[in-house]
């Protein structure tokens, strides 16, 4: 009966259009049919069942990108400057232009492949481009989502209970084919959820134009993009674009008007469309480089001139945006800002240059010596708050080197400095490629950590919980500084095998410990460890592609597998006692569904034969002193366990969970949820020395500007807390 069922439904849906197109023929070619001959749900069915197919009908294709971006300041202060991406506006000018003429290469469904060829504009160091917006003109209309699931798309039947669709108007085109007008508004009010139209022809069920409006915290968008007819090789290819976006922070107003074209070279459309859910055969299952075949070198030179852009441009320029270029050469020659500076507009200049570093993302580019980019210095963006820890500041610098045969080397310096307990913390990350095709390297890793103390003393402690006051007992006083390095091999496509060294050097600044510990004199002020290491990570099915000559990978449907092992030795390299560390650990993202996910991680590690060795530091279960954000250290971590207890233990097993979801608990409550952009739903659970156990659960909300999470502990069934954190996320989306 099921069975038959089902066919009735596929014999409907397949007469639908059928039955449409018969509705027509009571129309001539000149009247214009009512709206009440069409019900909007059977319309919807329909581009609900073509969009899977049209989301790749295209393979691949190369083209020309040109944006014309008229910029228009209409009201700032001194804030502006913290603005990503923002440049200095010169006095008195209110209005800029800037051109960009890219190459795109696309493969099916959403891989994008944008190279900057020619850039000008009336802008100072051409800046004003906001990266996130370039996105809109990648978007593929028919996906899932826009922009990275940034955007739930309307179109796509497993969203459809987020809207409300309408038919605003019919049309009959020049060969009297039927074209529907659809609006649609969001259900409720979320920066994910976008209002505007969409024109879609009858019979074929494509789309030739959508407009659509979505806005931020501090931006609002209004989208418009033209796709080809019926028939033509761009039926589902955009062909114009027109965006206007109005920027609002800190009481400054930014209106950015985009107008791009496209230019195809080379459309290849699919041999066969076959239903996203069947799988295409490659030489390799997991080599995605076809799909990721980058075309365009890194190396093209970036065309800046003016007098040499005419060539490139797709729209002409207006008579304003032709004045703003005039205006800009009248200044230039009239000051004569490159030739005959005076002292003191060096001075202004240089003073300029320093504000830029304290308040903005700065990039350094270094002929043949690479790329170093800092993090603003003063930029309050980069603070974190949790009732535990107080407020962290932290300060990232990357600096990039590709040589030769895609040989890169990688460092990233981190600072941070914690205000509770006025700390200064402080690690570099290195990784030098030498062999990239089979991504062997050295790694090295190093840093301060927690200010340490003896495992050992928490002997006298058995039986307490976290209740225990760490401050009155004063075993805060050994500083630790730590240095790893390793020898990172992939030995087989998602099986890494590295070996190394790991060394700790733990000081204390003071020569008199307290007699209150009573630990008989086996403490002194200096200890040193050093380890021969060996760490196994695998990942199953690890899908990847080559860039050049470097292997990137990508992601996987399976978690991946870690094994740490490491044996300290006595008296080797100085090391004053010797130990043995072995951790284990299973972490995945599991996408349930588009836009929700499930992380889950395990992990168990024991700390043994320790002689003279007095610490336990483990890698997989450690404080971190210089948070991150969202995505790095709110899941998986303990938020309100003290920092003292990872090191309490010569054991532990733990359990962490996460659930994301753009609409768990805030979908009714219109006033406040557009303003969110997911939720999440935590659990963790530890097992220790002394806890047995310890959970957290905790519920969380990211926005634009900020997460903020709410954690409730209990410890031994008995003890209770509650606490929160917020770290700034704003420009880091």
């Amino acid at each position: 009966m099921m069975r038959w069922l089902k066919y009735q439904v596929l014999f409907c849906v397949l007469l639908l259009p059928f039955t449409i197109q018969a509705q027509l023929q009571q129309y001539s070619s000149l009247e214009t049919p009512s709206l009440e001959s069409f019900c909007v749900d059977s319309i919807m069915n329909n581009v609900y069942f073509y969009a899977p197919y049209y989301k790749t009908a295209i393979a691949e294709y190369d083209a020309d990108l040109y944006v014309k971006t008229n910029i228009d300041i209409q009201r700032k202060n001194f804030l502006m400057r913290y603005i990503p991406q923002m440049f200095r506006p010169q006095k008195g000018v209110d209005k800029y232009v800037l051109e960009t003429y890219s190459d795109v290469h696309y493969t099916a469904p959403d891989i994008y492949d944008q190279r900057v060829k020619a850039i000008t504009g009336t802008t100072p160091r051409l800046k004003g481009s906001n990266p996130s917006v370039l996105r809109y003109f990648t978007i593929n209309i028919y996906s899932t989502s826009f922009l990275n699931t940034k955007l739930i798309s309307p179109i796509q039947k497993e969203f459809a209970k987020y809207y409300r669709y309408k038919i605003e108007q019919v049309y009959l085109d020049a060969n009297n084919k039927l074209e529907f007008k659809i609006s649609f508004v969001p259900k409720s009010q979320s920066y994910q959820l976008i209002e505007g139209y969409f024109i879609v022809s009858d019979d074929v069920w494509s789309i030739r134009e959508v407009s659509f409006y979505g806005r931020s915290e501090y931006l609002s968008v209004q989208c418009y993009i033209r796709l080809g007819e019926v028939g033509t090789s761009t039926e589902f290819l955009p062909l114009k674009h027109n965006i206007d976006v109005t920027f609002r922070f800190l009481w400054n107003k930014i209106r950015n008007v985009y107008q791009g074209a496209f230019k195809y070279d080379k459309i290849q459309p699919q041999l066969s469309v076959q239903f996203p859910t069947d799988t295409v055969e490659r030489k390799s299952k997991y080599n995605l480089t076809e799909s990721y075949s980058f075309q365009f070198p890194d190396t093209v030179k970036i065309e800046r001139e003016y007098d040499n852009f005419y060539k490139f441009r797709l729209l002409p320029l207006q008579a304003d945006e032709a004045q703003l270029y005039t205006n800009l050469r009248a200044s230039k020659d009239s000051i004569q800002i490159y030739k005959d500076v005076t002292k003191k507009n060096k001075s202004a200049i240089f003073w300029g240059e320093v504000g830029d570093f304290l308040v903005s993302n700065y990039t350094l580019n270094l002929y043949e010596v690479g790329s170093v980019k800092f993090s603003p210095i003063l930029n309050p963006f980069l603070l974190s708050y949790n009732g535990r820890d107080g407020i962290s500041y932290k300060l990232k610098i990357k600096y990039n080197r590709l040589f030769k045969n895609d040989r890169l080397l990688r460092i990233y310096p981190t600072l941070g400095y914690n205000f509770k307990y006025k700390e200064f913390y402080w690690k570099t990350f290195a990784h030098f490629n030498y062999w990239p095709q089979k991504r062997l390297g050295i790694e090295i890793n190093t840093g301060n950590g927690n200010r340490i103390y003896s495992s050992e003393v928490l002997d006298d402690l058995k039986g307490q919980t976290d209740t225990i006051d760490f401050k009155k007992l004063n075993l805060n006083y050994f500083k630790n500084l730590h240095f790893d390095v390793m020898h990172t091999w992939e030995v087989v496509n998602g099986l890494h095998f590295d070996i190394g060294l790991s060394a700790s050097r733990r000081v204390s600044p003071r020569n008199n410990l307290p007699d209150s510990l009573n630990l008989d004199g086996r403490f002194n002020g200096r200890y040193v460890s050093v380890a021969p290491r060996v760490r196994t990570t695998w990942t199953p099915g690890q899908y990847y592609y080559m860039n050049g000559y470097r292997k990137i990978n990508l992601y996987s449907k399976y978690p991946t597998f870690i094994i740490d092992w490491e044996r300290g030795i006595k008296g080797f390299m100085g090391a004053t006692g010797s130990h043995e560390r072995l951790e284990m650990n299973i972490q995945h993202k599991l996408a349930l569904t588009m836009m929700k996910n499930l992380y889950y991680r395990f992990g168990g590690g024991v700390f043994s034969n320790q002689d003279q060795m007095y610490f336990v530091d483990f890698v997989y279960f450690a404080k971190n002193n210089l948070p991150e954000g969202w995505n790095d250290d709110i899941g998986g971590t303990f938020q309100l366990l003290g920092r003292e207890w990872f090191n309490a233990s010569q054991w532990y097993l733990r359990a962490n969970f996460v659930y994301e979801s753009p609409f768990i608990l805030l979908p009714h409550i219109k006033k406040y949820t557009r303003s969110v952009i997911n939720e999440r739903l935590y659990l963790n659970l530890l097992v220790m020395n002394q806890m047995h156990p310890y959970m957290e659960v905790g519920y969380g909300i990211g926005t634009h500007i900020f997460d903020f999470g709410v954690f409730g502990a209990l410890a031994n069934w008995n003890n209770t807390k509650i606490g929160c954190k917020i770290t700034f996320e704003l420009f880091n989306r």
